[in-house]
């Protein structure tokens, strides 16, 4: 190899274009606009949620008392906010939610389940768990906590969220008792009926409190199956009739 050559070499080669950049900015335009529209988005809704759960939680204002409903419908129940944890009285129940069905079996007969204990399923799904599920931990839970504050204690609605909580509550127990497959293959279930079993905690032994610990059961009425309740993959293959 020549000087020259050597001195060619030598020379620093210019860098590949867009070397320098890192991040979005790497990005060819067209990936760049989809990435800052997504990131837009991403804003807008978290902005808009943190205005509902302001407005949630504010006082009484002009702006709540024309868009309430809209307000609920976005909070709940997935955003509820509560302070049973830091309650001078905190709950001291233990509260479980039993369903049953009324099928109609494949050969066309009608037979009502037994009582099937959805929350020990759960708690049995958590049990020893390091990880269990927001749905595990929370779902059933929280849907009888909203059915429970939207009606009275004779079960008629209190408000207007009554027939959203009855509609999520039932869509639950639908899809868990579907799981269960009540009444053998191809059965389809037909009503269902929900019950809930609460009894006071026991006070510690050294505790001279005196506590009635005889659970009490709160039973709601039979609710007729629509095919909106049936899971999807369910809805396909069977034929739901309410009556």
């Amino acid at each position: 190899m020549d000087a020259y050559d050597k001195g060619v070499s030598a020379r620093p080669q210019p860098a590949p274009p867009h070397a320098s950049r890192v991040g979005i900015a790497a990005l060819s335009f067209r990936y760049q606009l989809v990435a800052a529209l997504a990131l837009g988005t991403v804003a807008l809704a978290a902005c808009a949620h943190l205005a509902m759960v302001f407005l949630h939680v504010a006082p009484s204002n002009t702006v709540t008392k024309q868009h309430g409903q809209a307000i609920d419908e976005w909070i709940y129940p997935e955003f509820e906010q509560n302070w049973k944890l830091f309650a001078p009285n905190p709950l001291q129940q233990n509260i479980s939610v039993q369903a049953r069905a009324e099928v109609r079996t494949a050969d066309g007969a009608t037979r009502t389940t037994g009582w099937y204990d959805l929350s020990a399923h759960d708690g049995a799904a958590i049990d020893g768990n390091l990880l269990p599920s927001h749905t595990q931990q929370n779902e059933l839970r929280r849907a009888w906590d909203f059915y429970v504050s939207s009606h009275d204690t004779e079960n008629r609605p209190a408000g207007l969220r009554g027939d959203l909580s009855e509609r999520y509550i039932r869509r639950i127990v639908v899809l868990r008792l579907d799981g269960e497959n009540p009444g053998g293959r191809g059965a389809v279930i037909e009503r269902v009926q929900v019950r809930s079993r609460t009894a006071n905690v026991p006070p510690p032994e050294w505790s001279d409190e005196k506590i009635d610990t005889r659970p009490v059961f709160r039973e709601l009425p039979w609710w007729s199956v629509t095919p909106d309740d049936v899971p999807l993959a369910r809805a396909t293959k069977v034929e739901v009739t309410a009556r």
